[in-house]
């Protein structure tokens, strides 16, 4: 690995730097909000699935008893 000074590390941060393409603030609240509705259907099926093997193992626990 090439050994580089301080200086030239710098530079080649900036120029790194001025080629990233920030999104809108149109398209940060679309994904927000998309990132929101995801979250909401993975805990409701999650909570589906959870309650439906609760259930399942009482129903089995409760023969036994």
């Amino acid at each position: 690995m090439a050994k580089v000074t301080p200086g030239a590390f710098i530079r080649q941060v900036r120029q790194e730097a001025s080629k990233v393409t920030w999104p809108t603030r149109k398209e940060t609240l679309i994904t927000t909000g998309m990132v929101f509705v995801m979250v909401f259907l993975a805990s409701s099926f999650f909570f589906l699935v959870d309650f439906g093997i609760q259930r399942i193992v009482k129903l089995i626990l409760s023969l036994g008893a």
